[in-house]
């Protein structure tokens, strides 16, 4: 018998970080513990305020429900909570820990063999035009190749500004810029803005306008000079039918998962098979989590073999997070084996 429980841990960010639906101070985690003969697994269930449609005030009480009936097994639990993303992820997580002999090794490999490493973005933060310009410096000082600038919550001048100060520097074969709007464009501006974005050698420009406008967005990856990467548009999907009629229906150039959002490896695994029959390409992001789900994500989207730079370089955002083989070089994550965990809860 698995004996289960879980925690809510709160993150805090080290400075108050800007995204298009406001300021963040805070995180909200839980994490699932689970024991068996001497062993224990946990899992991170990544839950984010105001974006997770699981957000839902009876949260706890289906994490409560999780532990008590636990003992259904992983598939059965799985279906149970098709409506909480973030609870399959923690499941998923917690009984890959479990059953490994080391508790932090959910897919062994070369990366967590100290012997690889994943090729991620650096993430430059909403603010002002001076901390967003330290911001993009500090990522270049740091040795990353690929940026991805929040856009959306500023003047949009004074974005496109600051992108022309990097490409002024940095060519397009020097730095691979992204940029994510989180939704943040009307449909009757968006092309017009993305026009002005296409002039300045940018990868890709995650949602540009607000999920659910399925007829707008595929219009705009139509005549966009410049790739729409889906995100928020996979959130709250479930289906393997409204997943392919998405992707069909919208002809997006990249979708960007994010497993805590997606539900869990299976849903983030399921969404891959759908845009790879149709020809998109993909990438995979945390969401905030701390190095417990982070660990969880990077060792997982290694065992993917993409090529394309990952959005993973998160978990130095907060002053409370756990201690872990993690480390961002050279703007690349690797896992250091002569660092050692220290989580407790």
């Amino acid at each position: 018998m698995i004996k289960a429980s879980y925690k809510k841990y709160v993150l805090n960010f080290k400075n108050p970080s800007g995204t298009s639906r406001g300021i963040l101070r805070t995180k909200e985690t839980w994490f699932l513990v689970l024991e068996q003969k001497g062993k224990v697994g946990y899992g991170e269930t990544g839950l984010f305020r105001g974006l997770s449609i699981d957000d839902v005030p009876n949260y706890e009480e289906k994490l409560s429900w999780v532990c008590k009936n636990i003992n259904l097994g992983v598939k059965k639990l799985l279906i149970e909570t098709v409506c909480f993303p973030s609870i399959q992820f923690s499941l998923e997580q917690a009984f890959l820990s479990l059953k490994s002999n080391n508790p932090f090794e959910l897919f062994p490999s070369k990366f967590t063999k100290s012997n690889a490493s994943i090729p991620i973005n650096g993430l430059i933060w909403m603010g002002d035009k001076s901390f967003m310009k330290s911001q993009i410096l500090e990522k270049l000082k740091a040795g990353f190749s690929c940026i991805k600038m929040k856009i959306g919550a500023i003047n949009f001048d004074t974005e496109v500004s600051l992108l022309k100060y990097i490409r002024k520097e940095f060519s397009a074969s020097d730095v691979e810029l992204r940029v994510d709007a989180n939704g943040a464009f009307s449909p009757n501006e968006a092309l017009d803005k993305l026009q002005v974005l296409s002039a300045l050698n940018l990868h890709s420009i995650e949602q540009p306008i607000s999920q659910g406008q399925i007829k707008e967005m595929a219009e705009l990856c139509l005549k966009s000079p410049l790739p729409i990467a889906l995100d928020e548009e996979l959130i709250g999907v479930f289906s393997s039918v409204k997943k392919r009629e998405i992707i069909k229906t919208i002809k997006p150039h990249y979708i960007i998962l994010k497993p805590s959002l997606v539900g869990g490896f299976s849903g983030t695994k399921e969404w891959i098979d759908v845009a790879e029959e149709n020809n998109v390409e993909w990438w995979i992001t945390s969401a905030l989590e701390s190095n417990i789900g982070l660990n969880a994500i990077a060792q997982f989207t290694y065992i993917l073999d993409s090529k394309l730079p990952q959005g993973l370089g998160t978990g130095s955002l907060f002053n409370n997070n756990f201690s872990s083989p993690l480390e961002v070089n050279k703007g690349s994550l690797i896992y250091n084996n002569s660092l050692n965990w220290d989580f407790k809860l």
